[in-house]
């Protein structure tokens, strides 16, 4: 039974630019995700309105998750003259309007009018998808798509998508294209379950060649490195992307916060002790943590308002009146002038602050100008959370930092006096065994795998476990680690 066919346009060979095209027949086709070019996969014309590839016939373009290298062509695609439906969950139709009014910001103009009207333009094409529900996307008689979205615990809104494709020969075949899938234990994100079956599976592989480690332990992690941080009396600085890690890093501060506090009792001193002998070396009461980050503030103001699609544990810490997205010590900064206000002031007083600023990579946004100014103060530290793609300054601070040395900002260099740490856990992606999970407890296995959204040896080295499962169960699968 020959299984749809299917054209990869980004993400073939590395880890962003996602877009993929299933045919179901030689005319008719959708797109999954059309994302942007990101770090070292960046093109030289990416603000060209022009897309590599010819929008004839593309019925639909459904949205995995609304990450900018999932999302970042749409744009484009609109410009090229698409006018078909844009599905996707319920949560990411909330949050792509966002996405999509910066991408447009950033790329094309900023004019109030013809904003508004890309905006009315979008709004109108968005189709939101429960999740677990089928929606019948093509039905002729003679064939036939339908597609289901199930959460991918990756951010909110994301989901794996399923399909099930009918052509004219009478050949059906479900077809599961994975998006980015999360990994276990993330906060606020109930776990993925992995879908029954696939005829083929179009599975992501960016940790495809590594464990996540700690991701039990990682709080506490994240408060040992605040404390040995602010030992050295200085600000803690973390790059950020705007959706997802900026609102896991809030929930996990506060939760931080909330034990310090509690834990931080008076105490009445003994005979002999100093006035200053009890207490906690990291004033926990006064300690800000400052969102700069007005898309990351607009992300994090949704994702209070989809409170019904956080897990168990974040209602749970709501109903006891808690506030994990919005706790007394957050400050959020907005205006430019105040952004630079802050950087001023933390360089020059190095107070005891935790900044989160965007973006995750530091390829631009806020923390570049955060960097170029205590990048040289050893008092300082950067603290990484999440991949930092090859070819970005992030990845640059990230390898060279330790070994005290510089990195390349807006054309200019920086020495890298300030400490540099990365943390573990914090991943949003599913490492190498919940990726051969999301395979393997599946009640019949895929016969034919593809592997993308990954560097070439994270692919090698997943497509060699998958290999050895399948071996050990007696089946033949077609694995393409290599399209």
């Amino acid at each position: 039974m020959p299984l749809p066919r299917i054209t990869h346009h980004g993400a073939k060979d590395s880890v962003t630019g996602s877009c993929h095209q299933l045919w179901m027949d030689d005319h008719n086709s959708l797109l999954i995700d059309c994302g942007m070019f990101q770090g070292q996969d960046a093109r030289l014309d990416d603000e060209d309105l022009a897309l590599e590839f010819p929008i004839d016939g593309i019925k639909a373009l459904v949205v995995t998750h609304v990450h900018i290298d999932h999302v970042g062509r749409i744009p484009h695609l609109l410009a090229a003259g698409f006018t078909g439906p844009i599905l996707c969950s319920e949560p990411s139709a909330r949050l792509l309007p966002i996405v999509l009014e910066d991408a447009f910001k950033l790329g094309f103009t900023r004019d109030p009018k013809q904003l508004d009207r890309y905006l009315q333009m979008v709004e109108k094409r968005i189709i939101a998808l429960p999740y677990d529900t089928w929606f019948t996307l093509l039905d002729t008689g003679t064939q036939s798509c339908r597609i289901r979205l199930q959460p991918a615990g990756h951010v909110l809104g994301s989901a794996y998508v399923e399909l099930d494709v009918d052509n004219a020969e009478g050949n059906a075949s479900r077809v599961v294209f994975s998006g980015d899938l999360g990994a276990p234990h993330s906060p606020i994100l109930p776990d993925l379950v992995p879908p029954e079956h696939a005829d083929l599976l179009v599975l992501e592989s960016t940790y495809g060649d590594r464990r996540h480690e700690h991701r039990q332990d990682r709080n506490a992690q994240l408060k040992a490195v605040i404390e040995r941080a602010l030992a050295d009396e200085g600000s803690v600085l973390i790059p950020a992307f705007s959706i997802g890690r900026t609102q896991e890093l809030l929930y996990e501060l506060e939760d931080i916060l909330h034990d310090a506090l509690d834990d931080e009792q008076p105490q009445r001193p003994q005979d002999g002790d100093s006035n200053d002998a009890a207490g906690s070396e990291v004033d926990w009461p006064r300690l800000p943590v400052i969102l700069d980050s007005p898309l990351a503030s607009r992300f994090t103001k949704t994702y209070r308002e989809l409170q019904q699609f956080w897990d168990d544990e974040a209602r749970e810490r709501l109903a006891d009146g808690r506030k994990p997205l919005a706790f007394k010590q957050l400050v959020t900064i907005d205006n430019h002038q105040d952004h630079l206000r802050v950087v001023d002031y933390l360089t020059k007083t190095a107070r005891p602050a935790i900044v989160i600023a965007g973006n995750g990579m530091c390829s631009g946004g806020r923390i570049v100008n955060y960097l170029k100014a205590m990048l040289g103060d050893h008092r300082h530290h950067v603290v990484f959370v999440g991949y930092q793609g090859q070819g970005t300054p992030g990845r640059a601070i990230q390898h060279f930092g330790p070994k005290g040395g510089y990195v390349d900002l807006d054309g200019e260099r920086f020495d890298i006096r300030a400490k540099v740490d990365s943390l573990g856990g914090y991943s949003a992606h599913a490492d190498q065994q919940d990726l051969i999970n999301f395979v393997t407890r599946m009640k019949t296995w895929p016969r034919q795998i593809r592997l993308v959204h990954g560097e070439s040896r994270a692919k090698q080295a997943l497509a060699s476990r998958l290999r050895e499962c399948y071996e050990e169960e007696g089946i033949k699968v077609d694995l393409q680690e290599n399209l």
